[in-house]
Formats: C-alpha cells, structure tokens, sequence
C-alpha cells in the first residue's frame, strides 16, 4: 500500500544515506520506494540515473574485455595457421617425384621438381666456384683434398673432423644437395598431413650448413603458382658444433634464398656447441619453445656414444619442445639397422618393430614414418643395379657433376638418391 508518512520517511533516509556517502543502504531504499509505488523525487531520479549509466558502463566493459579476448585469440590463431594441404599442389609433388606408395611405410621417388632444384643448384655451384676463385689453384687442391679426405669418413660411419677450411664446400658438393632432397619430401610429408604451420619455430640439432631450413624454404617455393601462403615466420635455431658450417650455410642462405622468397621471415639464431658437451644447466635453448625438433642423419653407431647422445637428446626433447611439438628424424637405412644389429629385408613387422625400439630408445612414440627409397626396394642394391637405375631413372645433379669431374675426376653421373627412413614423433 502507497503509505505517504512512510514514503516521506524513506525519501528522507534516502537524502541521509546519500549525505553520508552509503551507496549501499541508498540503493536499497530507492529499491524499497519503487517497489511501493511512490513516485521519485528529482534527487531519487538522479540517482537512479547514476547507477544505470554505471550498470551499463560494467556491462560495455564486460563486453569490450570479451570481445578483446576474442580478437586475440582469433588473431594468434590467424597468426599460427596451418597450412591445409592444397589437393592440386599434393597432385603435382606426387606427379614430378615420381612417388609411389608401394606399402604403408615405404615410398619410392625417382624424380624432383625440376624448376626449384636446377636453379637451387646452379647457384650453389656459382656459389662454390666464387669461393674457389680467391684460392690459388695449387692451394686449393691441396686443401681439398685433405677435406675429402676427412669428409668421407662419413661413408665408413666415423665423424668427420670438419677441421679443414674447405670440408664444408666439400659437404656442399658431396652431399647437401641429397640431404635436402630427402628432407624436402619429409616436410611435404609434414603439410599433406596438416601439421605444418605458417608460424613455426624449429630446432635442427647437428645442423651442419642448415639443411632443414633450405628444404622447407624449396618446399615452399615449390608451392608458388598452386595458393597463396598466408605470411610465413620461421625460427630456425641450428645447433652445430662446426661454426664454419653455419657460416657457410648462412652466407649461401643470403645469397640464393633471400632473394627468391618474399612471404617467408626467416629469424636464424645459431648456437655453436658440441652435443656431448651440452649441459642442462647452462644451455640457452628456449623452453617449451619449438614446434619440430629436427635430428638429421646425426646418429652414432658406436654403442656409448649412443647411449650418450640419446640421453643428450631426450633432455632437449623434455625441456624445449612444445606440448603440441614433433619430432622429426631422418637416418639412412643402413645405420638404422647396423645400430640395432637387424638385416635389412622386406619384412615390414621386423622394420616396425626395429622403428619402434629406435624411439622407444630416445623417449618417443611414433606418429607416422616413411622409408623413402629410389630403388622401390628395401634390400641394398648391388653397385651394378644401383648404376643401371640412376642412369635409367634417377634425376640428374647435372652442374654439381661438372664441378665434381674437375676437382675431384669423379666418372660417374652424380644423382639425387634416397635411402632414408623419415619418421615423426612425439614425446611419450
């Protein structure tokens, strides 16, 4: 019932509150003369206004917090995207590699895409000739041929020494440009499975010249003409204890790619330490930091060594690679198998499981793996059958075997060859 005595006495309670400066209790008995019908002075009216314009003004507030926090996180999701794999690009790797899928795990290529690795090539070779220019011939046969020397121990399965001026143009005429082809193709291995974002942030442990960053950036040249890739960012950090393999990589690096791409930043920190001496403690690597944590063909078959560097690898795997993170190793066939005292054969439960203890070794579980083959076969090819198929079939490394026939009177046709197991992981 609209009781004017009380009412008035309300309104009065209500001047009090204000005067005192309790919102609180004035709120309420503006709520109570509402409710009982009365009718608002122009102080209640007022206040009555103030408190709705703060309602409204927490709400836009409220509002604006939430739509903010959408833009971010819309914007860090645009910033990070995934590359989804382009159907007629896909079409076009399989076309000019030649790729067959004989079975689950094992992939033949017997070609290449011409337009990226030709001019790749040259320019490497360009590239290598300068270098040789600023050297006198007599000089420089000399000092190549004591990098030869030391660079093929890698055929016997020992480490090089890398301690000659010229081992890491010998690397680049030897076995760079293979190396990036098998390593290309597990990067397009990556994207055709919609793992591989515009945003990532790679670690490549042994990196030699940086290798896996060259492949990437061909991968992704090769993809010119097929979509428009959103702003790419790569942070590529090498972890190598050859500083003059990350000179040259980089010098080169500058020099070819940098002047071909312009969608992809590329941010390179190198830190120059030998694995073995790598210390939890005081390394600077960034924690929980990258997306792939690449290994490429560094792996030891001597058995403490192993042990030693497994155990090396598995604390960078648990301090610096994201929760969401791969890891990405390629080793050739025959060390793969040496290391764990198997035969190499067709029987694909022995090379699962010859896999599986290889990562069960470093604390990872498998995601997926290839073994990329130029042969079609897993059995080692005889010298005699390998020839006959890198004549018939193989791509052909047509400037570097120029290079190689007169530095080093090599007789035979240099190729792009493959005879790598290529297997993704992550951490256990």
């Amino acid at each position: 019932m609209n009781n004017p005595i009380v009412n008035w006495w309300r309104s009065q309670q209500f001047k009090l509150s204000l005067k005192r400066g309790d919102i609180r209790r004035a709120t309420q008995l503006l709520q109570e003369i509402q409710k009982s019908g009365a009718k608002f002075s122009w102080l209640e009216k007022l206040f009555r206004d103030k408190l709705q314009l703060e309602r409204y003004s927490q709400e836009y507030k409220r509002q604006t917090e939430t739509l903010s926090k959408q833009l971010t996180e819309a914007s860090q999701q645009k910033d990070n995207l995934i590359l989804m794999p382009d159907e007629d690009f896909v079409k076009y790797i399989y076309k000019v590699f030649n790729l067959i899928q004989h079975d689950e795990y094992k992939l033949q290529s017997t070609g290449i895409d011409e337009r990226i690795f030709d001019d790749f090539e040259s320019s490497l070779v360009e590239y290598i000739k300068e270098e040789f220019s600023r050297i006198p011939e007599k000089q420089l046969f000399i000092k190549l041929e004591d990098a030869l020397e030391d660079i093929n121990n890698l055929k016997s399965g020992q480490d090089p020494d890398y301690r000659f001026s010229l081992t890491p143009h010998v690397y680049f005429m030897k076995y760079f440009l293979e190396n990036v082809y098998s390593v290309y193709l597990a990067w397009f291995l990556i994207y055709q499975d919609a793992l591989l974002p515009s945003k990532v942030n790679i670690l490549d442990i042994a990196a030699g010249p940086g290798t896996v960053a060259y492949a990437l950036a061909l991968f992704l040249q090769s993809s010119s003409g097929f979509f428009d890739i959103p702003q790419m960012h790569i942070s590529y950090y090498s972890l190598e204890k050859q500083d003059a393999f990350q000179f040259r990589g980089l010098q080169f690096w500058r020099r070819y790619i940098e002047s071909r791409l312009t969608t992809v930043n590329a941010f390179f920190r190198f830190v120059t330490t030998d694995i073995f001496n790598w210390k939890t403690q005081s390394n600077n690597l960034p924690k929980e930091f990258f997306d792939f944590i690449v290994i490429s063909h560094c792996f030891f078959a001597d058995s403490v060594k192993k042990v030693e560097a497994n155990n090396i690898y598995k604390q960078i795997f648990a301090i610096s690679l994201k929760k969401s993170g791969y890891v990405l190793l390629i080793i050739q066939d025959k060390k793969l198998f040496k290391i764990h005292h198997a035969d190499q054969s067709e029987n694909q439960e022995q090379e699962k499981n010859v896999v599986d203890k290889f990562l069960s070794e470093l604390g990872l579980e498998l995601v997926w793996y290839k073994y990329l083959t130029s042969t079609g076969s897993r059995k080692p090819s005889s010298s005699a059958s390998f020839a006959k198929i890198a004549k018939e079939k193989l791509p052909k490394q047509l400037y570097m075997n120029l290079l190689l026939k007169q530095y080093f009177g090599q007789k035979y046709q240099s190729c792009y060859a493959l005879d790598d197991y290529v297997i993704l992981a992550k951490k256990s």
